[in-house]
């Protein structure tokens, strides 16, 4: 049985939440949340955020014990992005791409043996 948690539309660059990502793929959520909570990373309080929405959907919505569950799937994909234009010099501009992300987080119950 699995559980899992959407954020959508996240104000931080996929790329910059995938670092965040990878430090807890696989890992049970004990140790995935003292990791995150020691990630100088601003977007480690949203992936614990998601992380612990997903528990709490595998506790509420189907029964799963929490000591068992472990961090089945997570990934990053790229949400819509906010275009906005700096004026440069002699009348240009360039523009800034304000990047989103959607992070997804399934959690499952540890095999046994």
């Amino acid at each position: 049985m699995q559980a899992k948690a959407i954020a959508k539309t996240v104000r931080i660059a996929p790329r910059k939440v995938r670092l965040v990502v990878d430090l807890i793929r696989g890992k049970q959520i004990g140790e995935a949340v003292a990791i995150l909570r020691l990630t100088p990373k601003a977007a480690s309080p949203v992936v614990e955020k998601v992380l612990k929405s997903a528990v709490a959907n595998a506790e509420h919505n189907y029964d799963l014990d929490v000591n068992k569950l472990v961090i089945s799937e997570v990934f990053v994909d790229e949400g819509p992005t906010l275009k906005r234009f700096r004026p440069r010099a002699m009348g240009r501009a360039s523009a800034i791409n304000k990047r989103t992300s959607h992070i997804t987080i399934v959690v499952s119950e540890k095999k046994e043996g």
